[in-house]
């Protein structure tokens, strides 16, 4: 299994899509959204405090639907604008800890790299490695996830700092597992929120010690 280093300063963390929406009281929401939100702020923290970028990523729509595209057929919710940008439905959860240094990105679908300018950020900071947290964990954060590897980006997952929703009459749990699977096989190192933060932490104590 790949074990790929901790550089804080060329590392960022990318919190995908904590919006109303995703988190709770929704048709779409992940059952466990306010599960992971605890664990993904602590992370954030972790993260700051080892010199990390934090970074939130949200799927926003135009609210003239002219950016629809294909999630017009593919999502109701989305027809509806519970993605539209400017929406209580399209903020982040108001249970997400955002300090002044992180940065927020407006993506207009799944993948946080397409149609905005993340790679620009992360390569003008000399970031190379990403930890991914957010939901949905086979959707926009497994979408993600590929997308930064085929930019050769190294990926770490969180297995239980991302959650989905049971789809297609798949139910969640199995989704994450083959999600965690692919992506640990191929795409991304695999970790608990719990691993990622003693890896950042051993690094820090180490880089303290020099």
């Amino acid at each position: 299994m790949v074990d790929f280093a901790v550089v804080p300063e060329r590392t960022a963390l990318l919190n995908i899509d904590m919006q109303n929406c995703f988190v709770e009281n929704s048709p779409i929401a992940a059952p466990d959204g306010l599960t992971i939100l605890p664990r993904i702020n602590r992370l954030a923290r972790a993260c700051r405090a080892a010199g990390i970028q934090v970074i939130h990523a949200s799927i926003v729509t135009r609210p003239d639907g002219s950016n629809l595209g294909v999630l017009r057929q593919f999502s109701p919710p989305a027809r509806e604008g519970i993605l539209n940008k400017g929406s209580f439905s399209a903020e982040l959860h108001s249970g997400l800890e955002i300090d002044p240094r992180d940065i927020l990105i407006d993506k207009p679908r799944f993948g946080a790299f397409y149609g905005t300018d993340l790679e620009i950020i992360l390569r003008q900071r000399g970031i190379d490695t990403l930890i991914i947290s957010g939901v949905a964990t086979n959707v926009c954060c497994e979408t993600t996830a590929r997308e930064a590897a085929v930019r050769d980006f190294k990926v770490f997952f969180l297995s239980d700092g991302t959650a989905t929703a049971d789809m297609n009459g798949v139910p969640a749990a199995e989704l994450q597992r083959a999600t965690c699977a692919t992506l640990g096989f191929l795409f991304a190192q695999v970790l608990t929120v719990d691993e990622m933060i003693a890896k950042i932490e051993t690094k820090t104590r180490a880089a303290a010690a020099i």
